[in-house]
């Protein structure tokens, strides 16, 4: 990022760990100079916390959960660390109300300590951050529009890798104290349904050893009994069996069997009335669209390859092809922000992301687990909120979803 005022400084991305009980004060970042020390620093005194109230509350431990947030720091040349959230907060505040006196009174702060917020930034970038348009108020300036897209880029690439770290961290916590409850393991594909079914087994006091992994690496892991649910998609139609064959290596048909959690739709995602005038998947070859592709492995990626085929694009003509973001929310936000003018996905990611969606293809999320499993506490009481009228309630809601088979039991016939 460019900076014309003479000082030198640096964005860095660091991790800071949170409880849903509230911390107060971890570390003043502001006094922090080496960020590998601050990482260290919330480590040790959040583990240290968690064993002290772990030992007072035992029974009160499974609703303890660890939250793991991408936290941007701006470091000047003397090494002093300025945190970002609270002006980036400040600015969409102010990018929704067209007043800072507006956006100060909606997130807490006073017009002062919000103007000296403002005006501390923008003698860092050396830019304005804000400004004055007739008729319309305080608009953000393009550096402060950037800003925020890359905090929404930022949150949407890494919260799954997150999400499965904290996940992760809770276990480990867990076994430092005795009698520990058992997890849910859950090995899937990321997806907003997924994400609403951690949120119904938390709130039951379930816990869940959450890893989010692609498609083939769920299937895959559960045939290792590394987890007991592995969520992965097929398209219906013409590619289910294309789309099935690499995960039947891993199923068996009288070892396995598939719970249906939700209808989604799968298309392309576009800008805001559509500027490029992209309509079908043919267009992705055109030389004036940049695209935003999944991972390799993916099961996206793997339904795009062949969609591609039927319509007889080669990948090499995309550009941007070789991109590779690990979930939905990551390439809608990566459209969003302008960077990328056309991806592929869910259409729950393109709404969130005030994006328009062309819808292409209509899919299966399924779980695949042990079929001697489906009566094991843990496994039953998954199954007992999947099938839940609330849950469908939930699923529904989502756009491009459908949950009304949501909790229905199968087997590999259904994919096979």
């Amino acid at each position: 990022m460019g900076l014309n005022n003479g000082a030198d400084c640096a964005v860095d991305i660091d991790v800071v760990m949170t409880h849903d009980r509230g911390m107060s004060s971890l570390v003043e970042l502001r006094n922090m100079k080496q960020n590998a020390y601050m990482l260290y620093m919330i480590f040790v005194y959040y583990e240290a916390n968690m064993r002290r109230i772990a030992t007072q509350y035992d029974t009160n431990y499974i609703n303890m959960k660890i939250e793991i947030r991408p936290v941007w720091m701006l470091k000047k040349a003397d090494g002093v660390a300025i945190a970002l959230p609270a002006l980036l907060q400040l600015l969409s505040e102010i990018r929704d109300e067209g007043s800072i006196s507006n956006a100060a009174r909606t997130i807490g702060l006073s017009y002062r300590h919000a103007w000296g917020l403002l005006k501390e930034f923008e003698a860092q970038f050396g830019t304005p951050l804000v400004q004055k348009v007739r008729g319309k108020g305080t608009a953000i300036s393009p550096l402060a529009e950037k800003l925020i897209w890359a905090d929404k880029r930022i949150a949407a690439r890494l919260s799954p890798s997150l999400d499965s770290l904290a996940s992760e961290l809770e276990r480990e916590l867990e076994a430092l104290i005795t009698n520990h409850a058992p997890a849910l393991r859950i090995t899937a594909s990321h997806g907003f349904a997924v994400d609403a079914l951690i949120k119904q087994l938390a709130g039951r006091e379930v816990s869940v050893d959450l890893k989010y992994r692609s498609s083939t690496e769920a299937v895959a892991a559960l045939a290792r009994s590394e987890c007991d649910l592995a969520g992965f998609h097929l398209p219906l139609g013409e590619f289910k069996q294309a789309a099935a064959n690499p995960y039947l290596k891993w199923l068996d048909a009288k070892q396995h069997a598939l719970i249906h959690l939700a209808y989604r739709t799968q298309g392309l995602f576009v800008a805001k009335g559509n500027p490029k005038k992209v309509h079908a998947i043919a267009d992705l070859a055109r030389r004036d669209l940049r695209f935003v592709n999944r991972q390799a492995g993916s099961g996206t990626r793997a339904l795009l390859e062949l969609l591609l085929g039927k319509y007889g694009v080669s990948p090499g003509e995309i550009d941007g092809y070789e991109s590779a973001e690990l979930t939905h929310a990551a390439v809608a936000a990566y459209v969003a922000s302008g960077m990328a003018d056309v991806g592929f996905g869910v259409e729950a990611a393109a709404r969130h992301f005030g994006l328009d969606f062309l819808p292409v293809a209509r899919e299966r999320y399924f779980f695949a687990c042990n079929r001697n499993s489906l009566e094991q506490p843990l496994l039953a009481e998954a199954l007992k909120v999947i099938c839940s009228a609330r849950f469908r309630t939930i699923v529904n809601e989502l756009p491009g979803y459908d949950g009304r088979l949501s909790g229905s039991i199968g087997s590999l016939g259904d994919v096979a």
